[in-house]
This record gives structure tokens, C-alpha cells and sequence, in this order.
């Protein structure tokens, strides 16, 4: 079929290597599903394998890029047919199978979703991964029976993708959005997406005890480590966390005192290995509930050809709500 434009991701004795190059249709991996990417996005996950901070990529050569929107080419799923407008997160996407960064993908058809009802294959990548993973963790606060009558809500790393969607949905749920974040100038931005309060992220990155004043019923917390502690500790009895992100760490340095004196639950997000029927749904309810003029309100954009500046950005916390990468807008598969 030829070749089209790509990020490549290579390792050799020197380290790990990123290069915008033409790709060949011939080196995709197997799929039965050929994709024309027209939008991704950028994720922290997609910042750790640009950058080789952490050992996302697991596979030389990669094409990183952990979701994108797009139309079908060709297809042997029984699901799918050319024309077909789809949406693909996860499934190690970017880390295990060539990626989303680049012209064309090739997948498998039991990874996609259509692209659902009410949203243009851009706005599903303003939500993204990021996004959907906020959406997932509203789900689970809701499965866990707290609402918005039980307290306030815990909105951590809230200037990031993650937590830009998650006030977004929150507030328009009816919670009154706390929302944490440690970037100065952002209280407006936040309030504008449905936040109630600011809270300085200095109060919850320092070690704390190991249970403090409660102040909330639920949160959702794209953070870990010791915010995740803090927020924990200071989580009103029989509430609920939903934890997804480790941007402060993976360790989780916290006592079993919030689980058993005031009866507290850490819900765990997965967003990689969603089966089908969560993952439809989560998509539904995004389409559905999400303020689409705070979507647009907290999303940037980007051609293909500048993704790989962004990796950095996006570590250290330079990047704010969501980048919707334009890949139509380069050249096209030759």
C-alpha cells in the first residue's frame, strides 16, 4: 500500500531514539482492522514512552500513541466495514502494538468502538483516554452508591487531562468540585470547567497523618503516592476514592486507618483492558453528559509533526486539559 508519516520510537546501545519518519504499511503488526488515523491526543503515559522516562514501550520499533479516532479501510471483522468512523483506547496500543501517532494503524476489531453518537472523531480524542479514564472513575463513584448529597468531591492534578474532564463531569453531576492543583493562575480556568473551590496541591504532596479532618466524600485522584495518602486520610466515613494515575508516584504510603476506622474505599481504575460493554457504555455517558463547550474550552491542538516537542511538556506539568493531535492535517499515505 506504501508508506505514511510516523513517530518512531527505536532503542540501541545509546538509548532510547525518536525520529518523525515515512513508516511502511508492511511493518504493521497483525490486525484485521486498517485504520486512517485522523486525531489523537496526548497523554501522560504517551509523555513517559516520547520521552523513555519510564519503560512504557516494550516493543523496538514503536510507534507510540495510546488512542486515536479514525475511519476504516479495510476490515475482516464482522463488526466493521470501510466507512466506519471508530475510536481505539488501550488494549497497549502505543506501549505493545504499533501505535496511534502516525498515518495508519492496523488493530484488532474486538479493541474499537464506533465512534459514538453526538461526538465528531475530534472531540473524541478532546476526551481521549484521559478523558474516558475520568469517566470510568465517575462510574465507579456512582457504582460505590456515594453522591453529591454525601459532601464534597476531590478533584487531584485538576489542570490535567484526567482532572480538567473529571471537574467538567463532576459539576455538572451536581457535586461541589474541589479541585486540587499546584499550578498558578488556574482557579479561573478550573472555574469556568465547574470547580467550586481551588485547593493548593502543597497541602496534599507532603506527608501527612494517618487520618485528618474529613472534608470530603468522594475523589477521584490521577495522582498517587503521597496526594493519594493525604486524600485518603481526610475522606468522610463510608466514602470512596477513585485512583488512576501516579503522576507524584506509585507508592502509596498510607496506614489501613481510613479502610478501617472510618470504613473508606480506594476504588482502582483500569482504562488499558475495559471489556466491551463498560467501555461502550463509558463512551455513551461521555457523549451524553459531558459539557461539550467545556470540552472545547479546555482542549488545544496540534499537527502530528510537533507531538514529539510535547512529551517533556506534558511530564512536567506544562500541559493544560487536553491536546487533540490533528494527524489529517500532514501530508497523506503515500
Amino acid at each position: 500500500m506504501g508508506t505514511f508519516k510516523a513517530w518512531v520510537v527505536e532503542k540501541n546501545e545509546a538509548g532510547q531514539s525518536l525520529a518523525f519518519k515515512d513508516f511502511d504499511d508492511a511493518d504493521l503488526m497483525d490486525g484485521d482492522v486498517t485504520v486512517r488515523v485522523t486525531h489523537s491526543t496526548l497523554n501522560y503515559k504517551d509523555g513517559l514512552a516520547l520521552t523513555g522516562t519510564s519503560p512504557v514501550v516494550r516493543r523496538f520499533p514503536m510507534i507510540p500513541g495510546i488512542d486515536f479516532s479514525g475511519i476504516v479501510e479495510t476490515s475482516d471483522h464482522p463488526e466493521y466495514k470501510p466507512g466506519d468512523a471508530v475510536v481505539l483506547t488501550g488494549w497497549g496500543v502505543g506501549e505493545t502494538h504499533l501505535g496511534a501517532y502516525a498515518q495508519r494503524a492496523r488493530v484488532k476489531g474486538d479493541w474499537l468502538v464506533p465512534l459514538p453518537q453526538g461526538l465528531t472523531p475530534e472531540q473524541a480524542m478532546a476526551v481521549g483516554t484521559a478523558g474516558y479514564t475520568a469517566m470510568l472513575c465517575c462510574m465507579a463513584l456512582e457504582a460505590h452508591g456515594v453522591t453529591p448529597e454525601h459532601g464534597p468531591v476531590i478533584v487531584t492534578g485538576a489542570s490535567g487531562g484526567v482532572g480538567s474532564v473529571a471537574v467538567a463531569l463532576l459539576a455538572r453531576a451536581g457535586w461541589h468540585v474541589v479541585a486540587s492543583t499546584g499550578r498558578d493562575g488556574e482557579s479561573d480556568y478550573l472555574k469556568g470547567l465547574g470547580a467550586a473551590e481551588i485547593l493548593d496541591r502543597a497541602e496534599l504532596s507532603k506527608p501527612g497523618k494517618p487520618l485528618g479532618k474529613e472534608r470530603w466524600a468522594a475523589g477521584v485522584d490521577a495522582v498517587g503516592s503521597t496526594t493519594l495518602a493525604n486524600v485518603l486520610a481526610m475522606t468522610k466515613a463510608d466514602g470512596a476514592v477513585a485512583a488512576c494515575g501516579l503522576a507524584q508516584g506509585m507508592d502509596l504510603p498510607t496506614s489501613v486507618a481510613p479502610f478501617i476506622l472510618r470504613g473508606v474505599s480506594l476504588l482502582g481504575i483500569n482504562s488499558v483492558t475495559t471489556p466491551q460493554p463498560k467501555r461502550r457504555e463509558a463512551w455513551a455517558r461521555l457523549a451524553r453528559d459531558l459539557d461539550l463547550g467545556k470540552l472545547a474550552a479546555m482542549t488545544s491542538r496540534v499537527p502530528l509533526e510537533e507531538v514529539g516537542r510535547l512529551g517533556a511538556e506534558i511530564l512536567a506539568g506544562k500541559v493544560r486539559g487536553r491536546i487533540v493531535v490533528e494527524v489529517d492535517r500532514a501530508g497523506g499515505p503515500r
